[in-house]
């Protein structure tokens, strides 16, 4: 900025008493802090085709509520009827500015897209290879050549199904469903002969009765996050980690926390989740 040095007092004037500048700082910081809620005027929580459509946002739409009451600004449930729209959604980068996911589009957001992880879901989580209880299988490698229902590329599911089967001679035969109930569907029809899905959705489906083993689980990776985007200012980003990670120390929060089937969200950041995305290499638009 040109200082325009004819209208400085000289050291031989009296210059008249300066104004205070007090209201003038506190203008300034109440413009910085209606500056930050003003970069976005509504959460859009994406949540990965875990489940179904339908069920996806009335299972997070607790969680939606409770970080609106926490920022006064409104929030709503965002996904895809399956994981390649959400992939090729996700990567646009224009519909969601808050996303609960899984570890590797967490660490993908964070590389590729500036995005700022907020807080987790505790402990780690795994994928189950599941089977009807009367099959008569013990080893996974007989399942080559076989039908195994999957959640679609570029799924986490999808990417520890290859894993399990390294050897192009000895694949099975990928059966991509846009969600974890329409695998159990294909096994209780017998349309496939195994599947490979997220472990606490398998142990929800035994504890209802369905008449399934687990053959294999995979080895455990960070549980999901969530992560903020880049137009989401500090200010914003700080209320709402600090809503997540406060959110077992009160009664409102408790009680999303019962609705979305946790039972507290942890602090986590970048570092957490460093490498995981290496799994969507393999994918076109990486």
């Amino acid at each position: 900025m040109t200082r325009i040095t004819a209208l400085a007092p000289r050291p031989r004037d009296n210059p008249r008493p300066r104004r205070p500048r007090a209201p003038l700082a506190l203008l300034a910081l109440c413009l910085a802090v209606s500056g930050a809620r003003a970069e976005v005027n509504e959460l859009v929580l994406g949540v990965a085709p875990l489940l179904g459509e339908a069920e996806t946002r009335a299972q997070f739409q607790p969680l939606c509520d409770y970080l609106a009451g926490a920022t006064q600004l409104p929030c709503r449930v965002g996904t895809r009827p399956n994981f390649l729209s959400y992939w090729e959604t996700m990567r646009q980068g224009r519909d969601y500015n808050l996303v609960l996911d899984e570890a590797h589009f967490t660490d993908y957001r964070t590389q590729k897209m500036n995005y700022t992880v907020l807080a987790k879901i505790p402990h780690t989580v795994t994928y189950s290879l599941v089977v009807p209880r009367t099959a008569k299988l013990d080893d996974p490698a007989r399942l080559a050549g076989r039908r195994i229902a999957t959640l679609g590329i570029p799924s986490m599911g999808a990417a520890q199904l290859n894993g399990l089967f390294p050897k192009p001679a000895k694949q099975p035969i990928p059966v991509e469903v846009d969600n974890a109930a329409d695998g159990f569907a294909l096994l209780r029809a017998a349309r496939v002969e195994a599947a490979i899905l997220p472990t606490p959705l398998v142990r929800e489906e035994i504890v209802r009765g369905a008449p399934l083993r687990v053959l294999l689980s995979t080895v455990p990776l960070p549980h999901m996050a969530v992560s903020a985007a880049p137009d989401i200012g500090p200010e914003l980003r700080r209320a709402l980690r600090q809503a997540l990670l406060d959110a077992h120390k009160g009664d409102a929060g408790r009680a999303m926390l019962a609705r979305i089937g946790i039972e507290r969200f942890d602090p986590a950041n970048a570092t957490v989740y460093k490498g995981q995305a290496r799994i969507l290499q393999e994918y076109w638009g990486y």
